[in-house]
């Protein structure tokens, strides 16, 4: 079921508004609740810098129970100190209050610059306007207002059964994920055990947003999120899997093309591995190579940065160099020859092709055993280093 014709799920409610948090006039607040009791399945960054608003949400979910989040975008409030973990429970508090709820029913999730304190005064004179009754639906709204370098949001949903799942995501930089990644929240009126619901999410979250990488630094405030609140009854629990992994993928999928300064999205296949474990591995040096990155932004066909980056793994002694086959798109560029004569000039045209467009896929098969994993990242460009240069002044 596509986007345009899943309905959004029942019971839910969005509010956002620009509250001070930058300067711009955009919508920078973000309050998403379920209208009645929910289920919530969550995880979390595994960083030691960690702000309050991931050490709120802990305490939180441990019920497995809340109605939903509280979003600031632009400060992180991470490193602030006894000031910053009172500023947090302070906003979280007050605006469970003004919408109905206990204050252990809200997660609150923070992104943007470490370091610095909320503004306070403005953030408690919008929170006095919050009305106990929010509008339903708004998730695009949601998705745009919980950002922060992204250049557009990122919003997904699909149908199953009686049910829809929507999920909504941020996250351009920093990032490469410990047990979840930057801030991503899924909303379905499906109804799931507690048990079920956790054992879905967690084996989704590992193949999809566990899978992406930008630049691998690991933020301080990642923190991932489902609430199921069951309005619209029982779903077929592999079916719900199936559904919400389509989701989270389209969501990881376009993090990974809009990541900062990016244009190409790099997807790369590892098969043939000891374990599932070994191919993310091996997978993850290859999409993190800097220089596997910045040849994919270039159309540089050097596939043997690829190589390289597959040896970089010297712990695995059991990957042998004359049993993988490493392919850009169809096209095999090792070992030599493999799929005919071809000479080096033609097999550097062929890549050169296939890095022309704006996804470039890689496939590894390491010819070991049957593991296999797929990793997403992007390429490295100029824009990035100027993004991050300049990003907080």
């Amino acid at each position: 079921m596509t986007d345009s014709a899943a309905r959004e799920p029942l019971g839910f409610s969005v509010h956002t508004a620009p509250a001070g948090l930058a300067d711009d006039g955009r919508d920078d607040f973000t309050v998403l609740i379920s209208t009645t009791p929910a289920v919530v399945s969550a995880v979390f960054t595994r960083s030691r810098f960690v702000g309050p608003s991931v050490t709120l949400s802990r305490e939180a979910v441990a019920d497995r129970t809340a109605r939903g989040v509280v979003v600031l975008a632009r400060n992180a409030n991470v490193a602030t100190g006894a000031e910053g973990e009172a500023n947090a429970r302070e906003v979280r508090a007050s605006v469970a209050r003004a919408v109905g709820l206990a204050e252990d029913e809200l997660l609150i999730a923070s992104t943007g610059v470490i370091g610095r304190q909320y503004p306070m005064a403005a953030l408690r004179d919008h929170i006095k306007t919050l009305s106990p009754v929010l509008p339903e639906g708004g998730f695009d709204r949601a998705a745009r207002a919980i950002m922060t370098t992204d250049t557009r949001p990122k919003v997904a949903r699909a149908r199953v059964g009686d049910a829809v799942i929507t999920g909504i995501a941020k996250g351009v930089g920093m990032l490469e994920p410990d047990m979840a990644t930057l801030l991503t929240f899924f909303a379905t009126d499906a109804r799931l055990s507690p048990e079920d619901q956790d054992r879905v999410f967690r084996r989704v979250m590992d193949r999809t947003f566990n899978a992406v990488s930008i630049d691998t630094d690991t933020s301080t405030s990642d923190t991932a999120a489902l609430f199921a609140n069951g309005l619209a009854g029982p779903v077929d629990l592999a079916e719900f899997e199936e559904k919400l992994h389509e989701v989270a993928l389209r969501l990881v999928k376009d993090i990974a093309g809009d990541g900062e300064g990016a244009g190409k999205l790099i997807e790369v296949r590892v098969t043939g591995a000891r374990d599932d474990t070994q191919a993310k591995r091996v997978g993850k040096a290859v999409v993190n190579s800097p220089l596997v990155k910045t040849a994919v932004h270039g159309g540089d066909p050097n596939w043997g940065r690829v190589a390289m980056a597959i040896g970089k793994c010297s712990d695995d002694t059991d990957i042998d160099q004359d049993r993988v086959v490493i392919r850009f798109g169809d096209v095999a560029v090792y070992p030599p020859g493999r799929d005919g004569a071809q000479d080096e000039d033609e097999v550097r045209a062929a890549v050169a092709e296939q890095m022309r467009g704006s996804e470039v896929v890689i496939g590894i098969d390491l010819g070991i055993a049957a593991g296999a994993f797929t990793v997403y990242g992007c390429d490295l460009t100029e824009g990035y280093v100027r993004i991050n240069a300049d990003y907080s002044t």
